[in-house]
């Protein structure tokens, strides 16, 4: 099976290499393009920046509510853990890994390369040329029910890319891996099922003059009838 992560980050600014910093993470889990419910979330104390007040407009977490949340040192094992070492999908992917990897060059920790991931705004503007393309125009585009978001959330947002990514590939419904125990050269096979049969017959709905009707028809046919094979 395919295992996939879906990242999303907030932050102070615009800014990775001007001083702003990562205050919220969010991913989500997805095997062959299916969510599994499996989730990573961390809001970050930025260490004294400030969110800026555009920022702060469009995510809505301020300086106040980071106040006693934990530094990028304190959850990036478990951050790390969580994404392992398999693709990510990013809408916009430079920016987020450009916070990303500011945060880890910080404490020393290897990088996150570019060649594991998947960008969903490059996507988006393959597909769709004309745009626009930004992650509340695709969610209308594809019907993606978006009415949870008032405002930009790193979970909020991961989850509902998730849905966009399989439209933007096509794949309305993932294929799922077929089941391997208990079949025969681990082939997955359909089960035969009898069909249910009624307890009761349904009364014929021919009648007797029906078939002296049909009967005489066939008679006109000739000897060579394919009819006359049924009725002998």
């Amino acid at each position: 099976m395919q295992r996939e992560i879906v990242l999303d980050t907030e932050t102070t600014g615009l800014k990775a290499n001007g001083g702003d910093r990562l205050v919220e993470i969010g991913c989500v889990e997805l095997f062959n393009r299916i969510p599994t419910g499996k989730e990573f979330h961390a809001f970050i104390n930025p260490q004294g920046r400030a969110v800026h007040p555009e920022a702060l407009a469009v995510h809505g977490i301020s300086n106040e509510f980071l106040g006693d949340k934990p530094t990028f040192d304190g959850v990036v094992a478990e951050f790390i853990e969580f994404i392992s070492e398999d693709q990510l999908v990013i809408h916009n992917a430079p920016f987020d890994i450009g916070f990303l990897n500011m945060e880890l060059e910080r404490i020393k920790q290897p990088l996150i390369m570019m060649e594991r991931v998947v960008d969903t705004l490059a996507l988006a503007r393959r597909k769709h040329p004309a745009g626009p393309n930004t992650l509340d125009a695709l969610c209308k585009r594809y019907g993606v029910d978006s009415a949870i978001r008032t405002k930009h959330g790193a979970i909020v947002d991961s989850l509902l890319l998730a849905d966009v990514y399989v439209e933007l590939l096509g794949e309305r419904q993932a294929k799922l891996g077929l089941a391997q125990s208990g079949q025969a050269g681990g082939e997955g096979r359909r089960r035969a099922v009898k069909a249910a049969q009624r307890p009761e017959p349904l009364p014929a709905r021919l009648t007797d003059g029906d078939r002296a009707e049909h009967e005489a028809f066939v008679e006109t046919l000739g000897d060579g009838a394919v009819w006359k094979s049924y009725s002998a």
